[in-house]
């Protein structure tokens, strides 16, 4: 039987495309190999949203070459954002590569492998939804769906436009019929994927005429049964309308946990990156998420060092940090993309220096506020969703509350249970805890 091995970069929809990489492979008769140097197919599911993404796969695929020198036999294959973005160039820059294909053409991989042509091939036209293909999942009970793909937005520094194509919906009832499928399979938490997640449906109809809506489809899955837990990345601030917060407070499986990226604390550089919104504006729908849902945990991703971000632009910032008190954030250093309005900019440019001077500080603020904002748990009973063993301490469980905070807690219990569990301490990252012993004393029983 032959083998692969896939190593993936980046999001979320990345691991998603990776996961129906492997389903697709086990339909075709290959087998999961642990290691590259045990496979006869190497995947790579590239990411190139940031610099770092792009260089740590270029090392992963000079390793891959000298595999290959080994055994010419060997296929290797490119896949994603990056291979989308270089297509022009890739099989000229990296010769040894005998597959490459974008983030709509996953399924042409089986085409490729099952044909008898020997010569390189490349797959990156656009196709909108392509994803009608078997998964293999992480975990038996939590899914990813993803409601559409590409995206409309034009922020000036990202290339996903330009690797994912337009935005496409999936169509409400094929949705829901995927979930029920997963909830039959024992799934108990989706989390539903998107470019702009909350913009699902603009270019749907339902029967009276009228556009779908990002809440009508939290809605019908919150309807399936046997689905405990509804999750969704990432949303736009733009599209974070009042009847998605309130299914939060609704909805008895939408979790307790919004992402909301906020980029930027500074109006002119939220202008500058084409985000459509302003600092007052986000802070408007962070005040809407606290009134309905006051226990929320709101989570977001903000970019350092723009170009044109003077100190009191980032100050602005800090203050955005101070004020929401976010429990946790995905922070970055500015990195320009090919092909992006951004990495046409020349003046205004802020020192490597400076950047990482002011990361340092952003993260200062961010973990504080968050520890803060963690302490709220302690004492309190969560239910918690168990994933398997904690990574730092095997003899302890580790699992997820509904505000998606990991929790490391002592008992009894199989992955996959939802389990109530005692706060005792919290960091800026994770809760511990002890198992209930009001749980404990019910098994028993």
């Amino acid at each position: 039987m032959k083998r692969y091995h896939v190593t993936t970069f980046g999001c979320q929809m990345n691991e998603h495309d990776s996961e129906r990489m492997k389903g697709m492979l086990e339909s075709l008769g290959y087998a999961e190999a642990p290691a590259a140097e045990e496979a006869d197919v190497i995947l790579f599911n590239t990411c190139s949203i940031r610099e770092k993404a792009d260089s740590r796969f270029i090392a992963h695929l000079h390793q891959a070459k000298g595999l290959k020198q080994r055994d010419p036999e060997r296929i290797i294959g490119v896949g994603g954002c990056w291979a989308q973005s270089v297509k022009d160039e890739v099989f000229a820059r990296f010769p040894f590569v005998d597959v490459a294909f974008g983030p709509g053409q996953v399924h042409k991989l089986a085409e490729f492998l099952t044909s008898d042509s020997l010569t390189a091939q490349g797959f990156f036209e656009f196709e909108g939804f392509t994803g009608h293909l078997p998964g293999k999942r992480a975990r038996d009970f939590q899914a990813w769906v993803q409601i559409s793909a590409g995206c409309n937005m034009a922020c000036s520094y990202c290339i996903v436009p330009s690797t994912r194509g337009r935005e496409v919906s999936r169509p409400l009832e094929e949705l829901v019929e995927e979930v029920r499928a997963l909830a039959a399979e024992g799934v108990r938490e989706v989390t539903l994927l998107g470019q702009n997640v909350n913009s699902w449906g603009r270019s749907l109809r339902a029967p009276a005429g009228r556009s779908r809506s990002f809440a009508e489809l939290l809605h019908a899955i919150d309807a399936i049964d046997g689905i405990d837990r509804i999750r969704y990345t990432s949303p736009h601030p733009s599209d974070m309308k009042e009847d998605v917060i309130r299914a939060h407070a609704e909805l008895p499986s939408v979790c307790e946990h919004i992402h909301l990226p906020l980029q930027a604390g500074a109006s002119r550089i939220l202008k500058a990156m084409r985000r459509t919104y302003t600092r007052e504006r986000y802070l408007d729908r962070v005040a809407m998420i606290r009134e309905h849902v006051p226990d929320a945990a709101i989570t977001t991703d903000i970019i350092v060092g723009f170009p044109g971000e003077t100190e009191q632009d980032f100050a602005q910032t800090l203050e955005v940090c101070e004020q929401v008190g976010y429990d946790g954030a995905f922070t970055f250093v500015f990195s320009p993309r090919r092909g992006t309005e951004a990495n046409a900019i020349t003046e205004g440019l802020v020192a490597h220096e400076q950047k990482v001077e002011r990361m340092q500080r952003l993260v200062e603020v961010v973990q504080r506020r968050a520890t803060e904002r963690a302490q709220r748990f302690v004492g309190r009973q969560l239910d918690v969703l168990v994933e398997g063993t904690s990574r730092t301490d095997p003899s302890r469980l580790r699992g997820r509350s509904r505000h998606n905070k990991a929790v490391n807690f002592s008992g009894v219990a199989s992955p996959g249970e939802i389990v109530p569990v005692q706060i005792s301490a919290a960091t800026s990252q994770t809760l511990t805890g002890e198992l209930s012993l009001l749980a404990s004393a019910s098994r028993v029983a």
